[in-house]
């Protein structure tokens, strides 16, 4: 006869010890994440200057947003292809790639032109940004189901918790950002500062304790109804949802420096880090919100809310109009990811690391295709402004700045009608959930 359980065991016989280890390594992802994500939308300006910019002025910003963008797809394939394989691959081994890939990727975007020279350059900074999102990726694949393998019956919560290191990650991110640029020490310092969490996460990942198995795992579901489960219609409505919900935090929040520096008089990655702030400290009260509105309720609110936001920061145009549009963009988005991500534990826990995966995968892809086409309404928008190419490219000082806000603005409006849709969306189901008498998550 077995010995029962001492009473501070855990999931697959991990003591409370153990556990805390692994979540703390959660945490330092999700900080490389973001200090990755930040760092790359404060480059991005620099990168376009000073290295997109002598290989084709018309069209650097459509270049930018495509070097950014690539850093989603690395993001959506790996996560993809890797949430099924994280029993069969190992948790360690998966986040050691990790580190590893944000350590190459920043390497090759610093020394992009150093590598190569010409349009060369360019594919040095892409393929540096999409092992940034490899790294990402790898990340992401992880820390969402082991946070629901270790937390069980309190997902929402901690998961929010969870990502709530990603606006403090942004917060360490932009502000040691906003002094490397202080001291004149460049961009390729700022970006190097990304180096810093991938090594602690790799020495942290070399001296924790054992893994365990995936809730889904864990509970003995087979793999084939892991991916059964992904294909019902209604994982697949949550699925399109995300599309949705990432446009409306993600993509906005790595073109805020470029776009509204220009637009609001004051350097935009402070209304980013203003914003962070306001998600790292809402973000530990997810459980009353849910507590009070469900699950579908908070995402309501929240798509309410950051399309209001992402129309006020597209017109915009001084320090204090720019912090009330961030207040409602940052307070709409803040719940959206990993709300996202709860949604697909508890209503389809089946699905295992494979839902989780494909929610983010949605969300980056999303992002992929939405960066480029923000920087190609940005160009058309700044020649149209000017009144024509050969305009625009005579245009210096002043002159020039105006027409950069008008376009800046314009690419903000185009993305605010996305979260307004999920509104008709999300308010059937809250609508269906109450008439059947509220939703009751799913146990394995």
């Amino acid at each position: 006869m077995s010995s029962a359980p001492s009473p501070t065991a855990t999931l697959d016989g991990h003591d409370d010890a153990n556990k805390r280890r692994l979540f703390l390594i959660c945490l330092l992802a999700v900080v490389a994440q973001s200090m990755s994500f930040v760092l790359r939308s404060s480059i991005a300006q620099d990168i376009q200057t000073t290295l997109f910019d002598p290989i084709d002025p018309i069209n650097s910003a459509t270049l930018v947003g495509s070097a950014l963008g690539v850093a989603f797809l690395g993001f959506a394939v790996t996560v993809a292809l890797g949430s099924p394989l994280i029993d069969a691959i190992g948790m360690r081994t998966v986040l050691l790639l990790c580190g590893a890939s944000f350590m190459a990727g920043t390497g090759l975007t610093i020394f992009a032109d150093t590598l190569a020279s010409g349009t060369g350059v360019y594919t040095m900074v892409w393929l540096g940004m999409l092992l940034s999102g490899v790294g990402w990726g790898c990340s992401e694949a992880v820390i969402n189901p082991l946070t629901t393998t270790l937390y069980p019956d309190d997902k929402t919560h901690k998961l929010n918790v969870l990502h709530a290191w990603w606006p403090a990650g942004i917060i360490i991110g932009g502000l040691a950002g906003l002094a490397i640029g202080a001291f004149d020490l460049g961009w390729r310092v700022k970006f190097a500062l990304v180096l810093l969490p991938a090594t602690a996460l790799i020495v942290l990942l070399l001296t924790s304790g054992r893994f365990p198995k995936t809730e889904r795992a864990a509970a003995g579901i087979p793999a084939s109804e892991m991916f059964r489960a992904c294909l019902t219609p209604a994982f697949l409505l949550w699925f399109l949802a995300m599309f949705l919900t990432s446009s409306a935090e993600l993509a906005p929040g790595q073109w805020v420096d470029m776009a509204l520096t220009r637009t609001v008089g004051m350097s935009g990655i402070w209304l980013l880090v203003y914003v962070s702030g306001l998600m790292f400290v809402m973000r530990h009260f997810a459980g009353p919100m849910v507590h009070r509105l469900s699950v579908v309720g908070l995402l309501w609110v929240s798509c309410l809310l950051a399309a209001i936001g992402l129309f006020a920061l597209s017109v915009a145009n001084s320090p204090v109009t720019g912090f009330l549009a961030a207040t409602l963009w940052g307070i709409g988005v803040c719940y959206m990811w990993p709300t996202m991500l709860a949604v697909a534990s508890e209503r389809f826990p089946r699905s295992g690391a494979l839902g989780m995966g494909l929610i983010g995968t949605a969300g980056s892809l999303a992002t992929y295709f939405l960066l480029p086409a923000m920087g190609r309404i940005f160009d058309t928008a700044k020649i149209e402004a000017a009144g024509g190419e050969a305009a625009f490219t005579a245009l210096s000082g002043s002159a020039l700045d105006n027409v950069l806000a008008q376009a800046s603005a314009q690419s903000f409006r185009v993305v605010a009608f996305m979260p307004a849709i999920l509104l008709i969306v999300f308010g059937l189901v809250w609508l269906n959930d109450r008439r059947k008498g509220g939703f009751k998550p799913e146990k394995l």
